[in-house]
């Protein structure tokens, strides 16, 4: 359910910081799918063996996500003054000019 919200809500913004927290949030939750398998294994259920559909899945969704997180708009951000989010090169102290938030403003369907 997590993988769901959070990839509606990325595709509802333009804001690239937003953007990578909820990929940030998928990948976590993709990778607690993927622990909770060797979980049933460790366990002993007998069904665990078709976990392996899942790990599929999971890993063929990982693929996706790769190229989907690539095609996010690196010049759509806001200073993450926290320094986690910032486009490649944008350190959390650098001063955004007035002219790098035009896209605010656009009505493109590009988010």
């Amino acid at each position: 359910m997590v993988i769901q919200a959070k990839i509606s809500g990325a595709e509802a913004v333009k804001l690239y910081d937003i953007k990578m927290e909820n990929a940030a949030i998928i990948r976590k939750a993709a990778r607690e799918i993927m622990v909770s398998g060797h979980q049933l294994e460790f366990l002993g259920f007998s069904d665990a063996k078709y976990y392996k559909i899942i790990r599929n899945q999971i890993e063929d969704f990982r693929l996706l996500f790769i190229d989907w997180v690539a095609g996010f708009n690196p010049k759509h951000y806001i200073v993450d003054e926290w320094g986690l989010f910032n486009p490649p090169g944008i350190s959390p102290d650098y001063v955004q000019r007035d002219d790098e938030l035009d896209f605010l403003d656009e009505d493109d369907e590009d988010n």
